[in-house]
């Protein structure tokens, strides 16, 4: 993924303006129309034939549509294999209110996701209850799938089929990174051998053990050091580093400034 795209997703701010679990009908169609909204629709089964910007798509299971605002659409149901799918219409913008372009493809087959079946469950009920706050909690959910939808086509890389074992661990590392962690005692945690675990690790996360570790560490840094809260030794103690030059030194190989410039800069904010 790269920094545009990151940027674009973490300053995402969505509306669900319409939802809908449609179970197409021989006779369903959308009417030719320019829609003002952005249209995010996940076919879980059968098929249907829409037209975008005069352009013909056959969409089938596993399917992921997102037809951006501003666009010519129509569809009609295919009535040999009706369609089956989820459909969230709204309002897509950045935290200044300007209007985006998600950076995902029209049609995409991202296959059939279990997790992403569920937080539609969710989100149909929800939607569905109305209780008070219900459009908060849908928005909520809304920003969870398209993390999920920027995950499986930007990042191109599941996380939800990571091995459990290798999760498990994950969990572990978020919760005691500033102890003096190891591949030996994480592969007993999960009980493999140190020269499988590194393997296995390296394989589901993308990085070895000691960059991944690092990596928690350094990101726990950068929150504690623009919290201004604390100093630079007291954050290198805090996240398992015993040498404060060699934290310094690490920090500013990944960030690309001391940690006291970190400091300077939150204080020129206040």
């Amino acid at each position: 993924m790269n920094q545009l795209d990151e940027e674009v997703l973490n300053n995402i701010v969505a509306t669900v303006d319409y939802y809908n679990h449609r179970i197409c009908t021989p006779s369903w169609n959308i009417s030719e129309d320019i829609i003002n909204f952005v249209d995010i629709t996940y076919v879980i089964s059968g098929q249907a034939e829409y037209t975008i910007n005069r352009n013909k798509y056959i969409v089938s299971s596993g399917d992921l549509l997102c037809i951006p605002a501003g666009s010519l659409r129509a569809a009609i149901s295919c009535s040999e294999s009706l369609m089956e799918c989820y459909s969230i219409n709204g309002v897509i913008r950045n935290i200044e209110g300007e209007d985006i372009t998600m950076p995902l493809p029209i049609i995409c087959n991202i296959g059939i996701h279990k997790d992403i079946i569920e937080l539609y469950r969710d989100l149909n009920a929800v939607w569905r209850l109305r209780d008070p706050g219900y459009v908060l909690k849908a928005r909520a959910i809304y920003l969870m799938l398209l993390q999920r939808y920027f995950q499986l086509i930007i990042y191109q890389k599941d996380t939800s089929i990571i091995d459990k074992r290798i999760k498990k661990v994950l969990h572990y590392m978020s919760n005691h990174y500033h102890e003096p962690l190891t591949v030996q005692k994480m592969a007993q945690l999960v009980n493999l051998s140190d020269m499988y675990f590194g393997s296995l690790f390296k394989q589901e996360t993308g990085m070895s053990f000691r960059k991944y570790l690092t990596l928690i560490r350094i990101n726990r840094a950068e929150d504690m050091l623009y919290s201004g809260e604390f100093k630079v030794n007291e954050i290198a103690d805090a996240c398992g580093f015993s040498d404060v030059f060699y934290f310094s030194r690490l920090f500013k190989e990944n960030r690309g400034y001391a940690p006291s410039n970190a400091i300077r800069t939150k204080k020129t904010k206040i």
